[in-house]
């Protein structure tokens, strides 16, 4: 039977005591294709340890294995991609010439990433070749990107239900887009081109609705879902693995300069159209309720609800992030009726 070119995946028990991993091969092509058959064969193969990003697995672990997927002669996420492009492409033949140079004309996800972005992005006077030269300039050359780029489209895949393929987060999620377009103005404002950073944030807000500072910090994994009107300030800090949803304000309390935005411990989950002012601290693995006003310092695994909110009580040790659930259930605490001190 010939071969399809389509991704195996395997799982590797690693005796040492860390988490499983995936190991990946690409079958050789072959002329006759598999006519999308094997699209899905990747999913069927334990997609829980598939390829980087694995959800319950211990940090240590994720982020060794982060670390070394810029450096792999394998690459999965781009190898899903692909094969994901072409099996759309025989299913709705009118999308093939889209899907042909959006990804199958390049020959890795940082090209294929820059040509989409500046596509969606250009104007009148930043024409998209322009805008792929400084994107290929920037992704290509920046390793913390290569990596983030991927981690964030494993979350994309992993926490969004809509999400089915990790070629939709590329090509037609705008909060993924948005995301990664920030990547890109946050590099060059730290090079030092603040005022091209500048003009991208603004394009960005007009195309995606999402209004993120390029000097903000955002860590990995992170999922915008929806991301429309979500806007995050100079001095925000958002630490790996959070998911923001749609209508988020990491906004400063008024015009004094400095420090002055929220700062997102790692595995938050901050609810649609939740507003968090000032420098304050929000924990790690913390939950911030769909429509609560948050001034003061929320601690690690909390929920806080309401305006202005309250804590609730405590969540259980997994990160909310990851489970993306958003109810108050009370078998979902240790604790209940938690409220602030007065201190």
């Amino acid at each position: 039977m010939a071969s399809c070119g389509c991704l195996v995946l395997e799982k590797v028990e690693d005796h040492s005591g860390e988490a499983a991993r995936g190991r990946v091969k690409v079958a050789p092509s072959a002329a006759s294709g598999c006519g999308g058959s094997c699209a899905g064969v990747w999913r069927r193969r334990s997609e829980a340890i598939f390829p980087i990003y694995v959800m319950g697995s211990s940090r240590a672990s994720t982020v060794a294995a982060a670390r070394g997927i810029v450096d792999s002669a394998d690459d999965p996420i781009w190898e899903a991609v692909k094969s994901e492009a072409k099996s759309e492409a025989e299913k709705e033949p009118i999308l093939s010439s889209f899907l042909y140079a959006s990804v199958l004309s390049h020959d890795c996800l940082e090209r294929a990433l820059s040509f989409v972005l500046a596509n969606r992005l250009e104007d009148p006077t930043l024409l998209a070749t322009q805008l792929i030269d400084i994107f290929n300039d920037v992704m290509m050359n920046n390793k913390d990107i290569c990596r983030s780029i991927r981690l964030d489209a494993q979350a994309f895949k992993d926490r969004d239900p809509a999400c089915a393929q990790y070629s939709w987060a590329l090509l037609y999620l705008k909060g993924y887009q948005s995301l990664q377009s920030y990547r890109i103005a946050n590099v060059l404002w730290n090079q030092g081109r603040k005022v091209l950073a500048l003009a991208l944030q603004s394009r960005i807000s007009e195309v995606f609705a999402v209004d993120i500072h390029p000097a903000a910090k955002i860590g990995e994994g992170i999922l915008l879902d929806h991301g429309t009107g979500l806007v995050i300030g100079e001095t925000a800090v958002v630490g790996n693995w959070v998911s923001l949803m749609q209508g988020v304000t990491l906004g400063g309390t008024g015009k004094e300069h400095g420090d002055r935005h929220p700062k997102i411990g790692q595995g938050a989950l901050i609810g649609a159209g939740a507003t968090i002012l000032g420098n304050i601290n929000v924990g790690e693995g913390a939950m911030i309720a769909a429509g609560s006003l948050v001034l003061k310092d929320v601690p690690p695994h909390s929920m806080a609800v309401g305006n202005p909110a309250k804590i609730v009580g405590y969540m259980e040790k997994e990160d909310p992030s990851l489970t993306m659930k958003h109810d108050a259930r009370r078998d979902y605490f240790e604790h209940v009726a938690i409220r602030y001190s007065d201190d």
